[in-house]
């Protein structure tokens, strides 16, 4: 099957639509007179390419050319005696549309004599005067007149809703239980006199003592630290970070387990969740079982420091550190052990912030790039600060927008074989081996070839379009849904030199389904944590790819939409997981989805 290709129209009018279903709505930078159809957020390309001539199958500029669609005869919509259509344009900012005349009440049936009429016209009088509350009907509602404004309502604010927590607080309570399985969120499973505990920096099999961290005598569920082990894991080490355990960092979840055991709990999440929420064992869901280790084997006793990119907080003093678990307080840190060489060669741990929030150190990884990120207190000025000078500072105020201090207002990211610009606030994987790896799962499960139609899903800089692009070559095409402006700035830059791609910006469940498409080879989604969606999946479904590529973060995520695409007649036919966040409960996960034959 040939590529859909995307022709160039005018500036700010690129649309992807077909044109049996063009739906016109005007652009602010396009005049009524040359309305063209156009996305929202679609600004043009930097590059100016244009499309080639004789690949459009008769698409008009500015729309996606596919040779399942293209040529369909265009539906007649249904008009009125003036010829508008049932889908008119949306209100231009100020008009006043006048209402329509309400319809008239039925008329009674007229009396056969006069003077029926003359009583039945009292009696109706009569009824009037007495008014509702005498007994009498109340009048009937006239209908606005022809030209008259509905007047705006009054929209008044919600008043919050406070919910005291009933029963007496068990905060610090103590009990000795014996742990259960893990569990999804980075704790394991424990009951005590009926009551499910949620239980952080314990391990399944073990005996400890916990104490009560959140919940009261009548909350379904209490939430836990075991403070005291009485009958250790086999899996249980000491933890190296000083900072780490209970009521302290919440940064890692399982610095107190071997990493051989904390993958083997990550499978163990997975394996839950895709039986609790996609109906699939392992084998249905062609897995092996296992979490993938990403970075090599470290010598015993070494913590792997793989976080290039570390999201710091800042206490009334001015005293830099993490989040406690679940909390606003502050632990103040002078290193965390798990952030890459780079981001502690910042040395931001050891400077005073008085005056800041919160602090993003960030180290690229494949240049020397280097950035801090600072968001000032409300209403305080920015502090002097005093880094190297190839360290880049930026700033962000209270809209949540960036503004340059020094340097540059990006870095520089090597992966691939290419160099990707990641602008402040945009994603980037933080495991300097993640791009390599991700990319290379995809690639090896869906297998692109010459001349193929690809999607690329949440986007973000173009990491996975860019792979696709070399792959499906100049005959084929791309095109990759981002919402993030400056993401779709990086994209477009980072991609320029590629004809065969296009980037839109836009959330892919608004865009997607005016675009027009109605099939294509194959699919890429990297949705955030949440997932993509029942809508979204079902829509994907129905585009026919020859295989489906679901990047996850999150395993419940995942498996729910797993069980969505199987609704839509998908089934997984390989899914890896890869250990790319050690020392926390997060993973990985590349699900290769076909259709049902």
């Amino acid at each position: 099957m040939g590529p859909w290709r995307i022709v160039p129209g005018p500036p700010r009018a690129a649309v992807f639509v077909s044109a049996a279903r063009c739906s016109t709505r005007l652009c602010p930078a396009v005049s009524r007179k040359e309305a063209t159809p156009v996305t929202r957020n679609n600004p043009p390309r930097s590059s100016g390419r244009q499309g080639r001539p004789g690949r459009t199958s008769g698409a008009k500029p500015g729309q996606v050319a596919h040779p399942r669609w293209s040529n369909r005869p265009a539906r007649p919509e249904a008009t009125d005696r003036e010829g508008n259509t049932a889908r008119s344009l949306p209100p231009v900012p100020g008009e006043q549309r006048p209402e329509k005349p309400a319809k008239a009440a039925p008329k009674d049936k007229a009396p056969k004599d006069k003077a029926a009429a003359k009583g039945q016209g009292a009696a109706k009088g009569r009824a009037a005067a007495k008014g509702e509350g005498e007994g009498g009907r109340k009048p009937a509602r006239q209908g606005r007149k022809p030209g008259a404004v509905r007047p705006p309502k009054v929209l008044r604010p919600a008043q919050p809703v406070l919910r005291q927590p009933s029963g007496d607080p068990l905060v610090g309570e103590r009990y000795e239980v014996e742990v259960g399985p893990v569990a999804h969120g980075g704790h394991c499973v424990a009951r005590h006199e009926g009551r499910v505990l949620f239980v952080r920096h314990a391990l399944p099999g073990e005996r400890v003592v916990v104490q009560v961290t959140d919940g009261t005598t009548t909350s379904r569920f209490l939430r836990a630290d075991a403070v005291e082990v009485l009958e250790a894991s086999k899996d249980r080490i000491e933890a190296p970070c000083p900072f780490s355990g209970p009521g302290r960092c919440g940064g890692c979840d399982w610095q107190h387990v071997t990493p051989g055991g904390q993958r083997k709990l990550k499978a163990a999440v997975l394996t839950e969740q895709l039986a609790k929420l996609a109906g699939l064992t392992p084998e249905e869901a062609h897995w092996d079982g296992s979490v993938e280790p990403v970075g090599g084997k470290l010598p015993a006793g070494e913590v792997p420091a793989w976080r290039t990119r570390v999201q710091y907080a800042v206490d009334e003093e001015g005293v830099i550190g993490l989040r406690k678990h679940r909390s606003h307080d502050v632990q103040p840190i002078d290193r965390c052990l798990i952030a890459a060489p780079g981001v502690a060669e910042l040395g931001v741990e050891s400077r005073d912030w008085t005056g800041v929030a919160a602090v993003e150190a960030i180290a690229a990884t494949g240049s020397s790039d280097r950035q801090v990120i600072l968001r000032p207190l409300p209403g305080e000025q920015l502090p002097l600060v005093e880094l190297d000078r190839e360290t880049s500072i930026a700033r962000i105020d209270d809209q949540d927008l960036f503004h340059r201090v020094h340097g540059r207002t990006f870095v520089r990211e090597r992966a691939v074989g290419r160099t990707w610009r990641v602008s402040e606030g945009g994603f980037w994987q933080i495991h300097p081996e993640a791009p390599e790896t991700l990319v290379d799962a995809v690639l090896t499960g869906l297998d692109p070839q010459w001349g193929e139609s690809a999607l690329d899903l949440y986007c973000g800089v173009g990491l996975f379009a860019g792979a696709l692009a070399e792959r499906v070559g100049e005959e084929g095409a791309v095109l990759g849904i981002e919402s993030g402006k400056q993401a779709v700035a990086d994209a477009r830059h980072n991609l320029a030199a590629l004809e065969q791609v296009r980037i839109e910006c836009d959330k892919v469940e608004t865009l997607l389904p005016r675009t027009g498409i109605t099939s294509t080879d194959l699919i890429v989604l990297d949705p955030p944590r949440a997932g993509a969606g029942r809508d979204t999946v079902a829509h994907l479904s129905s585009l026919e790819a020859r295989r489906i590529a679901y990047v996850a973060c999150d395993p419940a995520a995942l498996a729910r939409d797993l069980a969505f695409f199987r609704e839509g007649g998908y089934r997984p036919v390989s899914l890896r997981a890869f250990d790319l966040f050690p020392m926390t409960q997060h993973f990985e996960c590349v699900a290769i989805l076909e259709p049902v034959r």
